[in-house]
């Protein structure tokens, strides 16, 4: 049997080249059977379609290399919830970039592992680059910021709270009731106590209420962790009087942007994050409002040296004698060992689009969210919650209970015709939409809207 060709090297484009195009082919075959957002029927005939797909996992002989592509990839394409669909607006679930996507693959043909230089020469170079052009967005004028590549939100909160754990020993955090469930995970993990939990009625971190708090936790290391862009309704935890607290009490601040730290590129929109360059450290995903294929975290610090701690060494990637006759070291720049570089598509994408590329697709959806909200606020039959921050609407139909609500949303992801979240909010539930995509119309809005409106008088 001839052995599988490789990725790599001077042969492998042409190796890929042919199965690119199986590939591509698969992918739009199998969404033009979806025909939609997310494939009709619910979980049980996705999982049967799935398996039918599939057959055995790991045949006595396989079925070669084109036809596993085009079967899988075809198969995974019918069968997926596609954010580049304007109705699939449920999560904080991007469509991608061709270009990144593209980039993606480059990643994935050289297969560098950011963990030795010596695996990831020029990656590591590159990843240094970026990483410190973007921790200068975030910390403009600090003199030494940085930033870690992380896989996401929970990683980068996660090592907020381990790197003021490592300064102080032991510690406490204090969040909003709207912050990321990350944090109590990290707490968890980390084995510290229990997050410190402040109510926020109107959706936000209260100031008042958390001078109380740091009032009544003083003489501990505390951490405050605000949002920028909440998960539920994209709101924005007034940061500059967080800070102001913060520094009163000696506290730390960690803001999780995760969501809204790309507004940083948007010329119209960054003022939204005022106050952001106060924190101690920062989470960015731009696999959120930076269209990244998953993942593309990172975690910022205002000074590099708070990176120190997670220095660590293996001789047989990091050994003294290596490092001291200049070989970078890479193992204290995360607490992953092998890791892709995932900078590559960011990299591309800050090159081919440059700030005002990005800001103008961070405004277009800003843009989508306020004309959603201006139809929800037109349409007699629906309710809107609040003026859109971001991205994030929420709505609901008039007097409609909770479980009616509930009831709409699954309907329309079992029928495969729009995808939306759900969100708890001044005590009630409410359908979300979190509008990602700048090639949305208003057309599609009204669809969305539509939708609901007709699954309401079912």
């Amino acid at each position: 049997m001839r052995a599988a060709p490789l990725a790599g090297g001077v042969h492998g484009p042409e190796a890929l080249r042919p199965l690119l195009d199986v590939v591509l082919g698969a992918l739009r075959d199998g969404a033009a059977v979806r025909d939609g957002p997310l494939p009709g029927g619910g979980a049980d005939e996705v999982d049967r379609r799935v398996r039918e797909a599939v057959g055995a996992v790991l045949p006595q002989h396989g079925t070669g290399q084109d036809e596993a592509l085009r079967t899988l990839v075809h198969a995974l394409a019918a069968g997926a919830a596609d954010p580049a669909h304007p109705l699939c607006a449920a999560h904080l679930h991007t469509p991608p970039l061709a270009l990144a996507v593209a980039a993606d693959l480059a990643a994935s043909a050289l297969n560098p592992s950011l963990d030795s230089w010596d695996q990831a020469p020029a990656a590591s170079a590159l990843e240094a680059l970026v990483t410190a052009a973007l921790a200068a967005e975030v910390f403009p004028g600090a003199p030494a910021p940085d930033a870690l590549v992380t896989t996401g939100g929970t990683e980068s909160n996660q090592l907020a709270l381990l790197l003021a754990r490592e300064r102080h020993g032991t510690l406490r955090t204090v969040t909003g009731a709207d912050a990321h469930h990350s944090f109590r995970r990290a707490a968890w993990l980390l084995g510290l106590p229990e997050p410190v939990v402040v109510p926020t009625p109107a959706g936000t971190l209260d100031p008042d209420a958390l001078a109380e708090t740091l009032a009544g936790l003083a003489g501990q290391p505390l951490l405050v962790a605000a949002t920028a862009g909440t998960t539920d309704a994209g709101l924005i935890d007034p940061l500059p009087r967080i800070a102001d607290l913060c520094a009163a009490h000696g506290a730390d601040l960690h803001v999780d942007a995760a969501y809204g730290g790309p507004a940083l590129f948007s010329a119209a929109h960054r003022h939204l994050l005022d106050g952001l360059d106060r924190a101690r450290t920062v989470t960015v995903d731009l696999h959120k409002l930076g269209w990244q294929p998953a993942a593309a975290g990172l975690l910022a610090v205002r000074d590099a040296a708070d990176l120190a701690v997670l220095g660590h060494t293996a001789d047989y990637l990091n050994a003294d004698d290596d490092t001291e006759a200049g070989l970078p070291d890479l193992l204290g720049r995360s607490l992953r060992t092998t890791r892709r570089p995932d900078v590559l598509k960011t990299a591309v994408t800050l090159r081919a689009l440059g700030r005002s590329g990005l800001g103008a697709l961070v405004d277009a959806c800003v843009d989508r969210a306020r004309q959603l909200a201006d139809l929800v606020e037109k349409a007699p039959g629906l309710e809107l919650y609040a003026r859109p921050v971001l991205t994030t609407v929420l709505f609901r139909p008039h007097g409609a209970d909770d479980a009616t609500v509930a009831e709409i949303r699954r309907t329309l992801l079992a029928e495969g015709r729009a995808v939306l979240g759900r969100a708890a909010a001044s005590g009630r539930l409410w359908l979300k939409a979190t509008l990602l995509n700048p090639h949305a119309t208003p057309g599609d809005l009204e669809e969305i809207l539509t939708l609901v409106e007709g699954s309401t008088h079912r």
